[in-house]
């Protein structure tokens, strides 16, 4: 049986876990058409809904000691997220910030639950300040402990556990960030890596139990991420665990139990360790039993015995599992709607890798219908561009397997999750090398029998969205027909545009609007539209901060001059589509568009 768009949208996923102090979980669930805070006690309980808003609740995070939580939660997508604080029952909702025009970025609870800690740009808008406010306290009045001219793009990232220092990231790029401890009380700043080589990551930091150092992901003298012990006061990096040819990309410490848990990604699939923690001396506990897939969302519960983790996999849509530390089994606790559809229906893809331009190889997802074919392909661009597709859980991927559709998603130059050296062959001049590995991904799919050469789709979302574009201006005879969703159609419009607080860490991946001006409009698509030959849909949010919606009307403009070109813009979304009647209306156009032109 075939089901419609509508329905494989109503496929929920849990996402976002969080402990409570008694043992209880909260998390993220789409039920009621956008995502709010839930709650259960105990496995395959029926869950309490803890929020009711038509907005969707971005992130939750459990008090350590009281039966309340923090959410984060924006506005019609424009991303100016403002805290609130929910009680355990969900009687009480309370705004703790109302600046409508200014980004909270959540920095976690103090251990006694007394203190929350963020960063906003309330006083520059392209500036972030650290701000410590107690729990009950009106945001007005939170203590700005260390103002952000000191810093590029800072985040906090936890408590001390001492509860007298804060833990902060500092993102000068893509590729380059720092780790500062602050003190609360002084504001002093102590910049642990302020000695090392540029061009380090620390996608993920945690305080040791101890307080005495700082656990972190990073490629430093590495071209993969590996896990380090930091010593904050000289800045040295001790090695604790290699991810060999694959990066180590999340770390998170239970204090009191004197324990951390640290996730591999091997070629896009998950790999869960947990561990006693002793400095660089780890004592590992019996392998976590968990699906195959992606683990994101680790929580640890209250004593440090068990660990929350959001499971995604390909043929499984998202769901909470917790993890017995002493035995390594694991248990589902969520159970998220399929919607009615059979998960036997649903299709794994097959990992692949073809050649590109200069000899590499360029993994791929690969997903395949029923039949000999041929099929038409959706050639799907991921967005970033350091991001990567990887075997989780995508119903719009399903939809179109079961519909006839072979679904083709590589991970072109510039994707995460392969290395710093792969990361960065695609910034500022070499950015249409990766456009050219979407070309030679298209070669290999249409030199096969199973694949129809005049059905292919380029479709993406953001970069991905540029994506589409630029393979549509450069290699338009590949295509019959393109969907761009919040894509960039000009590099130096959407750099002039976008938040003031991206800017800067854009043009180190893009290019400078000083420097390389000339060179960004010469690869923008909206300046070679006359060559696109395939129909185009461009689907769009009025409130998207990143990529402003001028973007989509711009390519509009100029490629409905020469094709068919379809526009759909949503007035309440941002960056992407949150609410169930948007996203039904937008990806019922995809279908309809794509029926007609593919």
């Amino acid at each position: 049986m075939a089901y419609d768009i509508e329905r494989y949208l109503d496929i929920r996923g849990a996402g976002d876990p969080t402990y409570g102090p008694t043992g209880e979980l909260a998390f993220t669930l789409g039920t009621t058409g956008t995502a709010q805070v839930w709650a259960l006690g105990a496995p395959g309980a029926w869950p309490t809904q803890l929020t009711f808003h038509d907005e969707r609740v971005q992130w939750a995070s459990f008090s350590p000691t009281r039966e309340e939580l923090a959410y984060g939660m924006d506005t019609g997508g424009d991303e100016f997220t403002q805290l609130h604080r929910v009680s355990g029952d969900g009687s009480e909702d309370v705004q703790l910030t109302a600046f409508p025009d200014a980004k909270h970025d959540w920095g976690g609870w103090s251990h006694d639950g007394d203190r929350i800690a963020y960063t906003a740009n309330r006083r520059d808008a392209s500036r972030f300040d650290v701000y410590v406010q107690g729990r009950d306290e009106a945001g007005a009045n939170a203590d700005c402990v260390r103002v952000g001219d000191t810093f590029d793009l800072p985040s906090v990232v936890g408590w001390s556990p001492s509860d007298d220092r804060l833990l902060v990231v500092d993102t000068h790029s893509n590729f380059d960030q720092d780790v500062a401890v602050l003190d609360v009380d002084t504001g002093e700043i102590t910049r642990a890596t302020a000695g090392l080589d540029a061009d380090t990551r620390f996608s993920w930091v945690a305080w040791a139990p101890d307080g005495g150092g700082v656990y972190v992901t990073t490629d430093h003298d590495a071209d993969t991420r590996y896990l380090g012990l930091l010593d904050p006061e000289t800045g040295a990096i001790s090695r604790v665990a290699d991810g060999g040819d694959w990066p180590i990309e999340a770390v998170v410490t239970a204090h009191d139990a004197g324990r951390l848990a640290y996730v591999r990604n091997r070629d896009g699939y998950s790999e869960l360790t947990i561990a006693d923690a002793a400095g660089t001396t780890l004592t590992e506990q019996p392998t976590p039993e968990l699906p195959d897939g992606v683990i994101r969302g680790l929580s640890w519960g209250p004593d440090g015995d068990t660990l929350a983790v959001v499971v995604s996999a390909a043929t499984e849509n998202p769901n909470v599992f917790v993890v017995d530390v002493a035995t390594g089994a694991a248990t589902q606790w969520t159970n998220a709607a399929t919607a009615g559809i059979p998960k036997s229906t649903f299709r794994e893809p097959e990992l692949v890798r073809y050649e590109t331009f200069d000899g590499r190889e360029i993994p791929a997802l690969f997903t395949r219908p029923d039949g000999d074919g041929p099929h038409p392909v959706i050639v799907d661009f991921h967005g970033g561009p350091e991001g990567q597709r990887r075997p989780s859980f995508l119903s719009l991927r399903q939809y179109f397997v079961d519909n006839g559709y072979a679904v083709f998603e590589p991970n072109v130059r510039g994707s995460s999750g392969y290395g710093a050296t792969y990361m960065n062959l695609d910034n500022v001049r070499n950015r249409m090398d990766a456009v050219a590995d979407g070309k030679a991904g298209v070669e290999w799919l249409t030199a096969r029998t199973d694949i129809d050469a005049d059905r292919v789709v380029a479709y993406g979302g953001s970069y991905g969205g540029f994506m589409v574009l630029a393979s549509l201006t450069e290699y338009p005879e590949l295509w019959a027909a393109g969907v761009d969703i919040v894509g960039i159609a000009n590099f130096v419009t959407f750099l002039e545009n976008t938040g003031d607080w991206r800017r800067e860490h854009r043009e180190s991946e893009y290019g400078s609007l000083d420097a390389d001006r000339e060179f960004l409009e010469s690869i923008s698509p909206t300046n070679n539209a006359d060559r696109i030959r395939a129909p185009l849909l461009v689907l769009h949010g009025a409130n998207d901060p990143r990529v402003p919606v001028g973007e989509a009307e711009r390519i509009v403009e100029q490629a409905s001059a020469h094709v068919p070109v379809e526009k759909h813009v949503f007035d309440d979304e941002g960056h992407g589509f949150s609410k169930r009647a948007n996203k039904q209306a937008a990806y019922r156009a995809v279908v309809d568009f794509l029926d007609d032109h593919a």
